[in-house]
């Protein structure tokens, strides 16, 4: 199980360094940042998407953006255990994730030239940007309930005990 684990946060993290400084890199940071945020506030979104657009950063300016990727995926890899020993439900999302940054990136490098440092896809001219990751969502309501869904982004709610109050 833990080697299972393990090789996950592996592919995970191989998948989001990959795609930093690429053209796949605003879709898979928004869906990182979403499976990474399940829990936390607007506040901890915050603070991962800073991270992520950080890290992004770093491998974008690097002389050697290689060695970059290469210190970033061991943060990236213990981060992910981490996530996947804390809440084993991420699993899931998380595998589903990694194969679709895969098909992505497999795409894109069918399309045209990859990047500077081969991390992935640049479109390039006459090569159009590859599709961001799919996100699939489901929600359900039933009864007198209310369905509050958002992908890759914030959804404040306020009013909601003055609707219920006047009911």
């Amino acid at each position: 199980m833990d080697e299972e684990l393990a090789a996950l946060a592996g592919a995970g993290a191989v998948a989001l360094v990959a795609a930093m400084a690429t053209d796949l890199w605003q879709g898979t940071r928004n869906a990182f940042a979403a499976l990474l945020n399940r829990t936390a506030g607007r506040r901890g979104r915050a603070a991962v998407e800073a991270q992520l657009d950080n890290n992004a950063a770093l491998v974008r300016d690097a002389e050697a953006p290689a060695e970059v990727r290469r210190a970033l995926l061991a943060f990236w890899t213990l981060e992910l255990e981490g996530l996947l020993r804390q809440d084993p439900a991420r699993r899931e999302p998380l595998d589903r994730l990694v194969r679709e940054v895969r098909e992505a990136r497999e795409a894109a490098a069918a399309r045209g030239p990859l990047g500077r440092d081969g991390g992935g896809a640049s479109g390039g001219a006459g090569h159009p940007a590859p599709a961001p990751p799919r996100l699939e969502q489901t929600n359900t309501a039933r009864d007198s309930g209310t369905v509050f869904a958002v992908q890759g982004g914030d959804q404040p709610i306020s009013g909601r005990d003055e609707a219920n109050a006047q009911r």
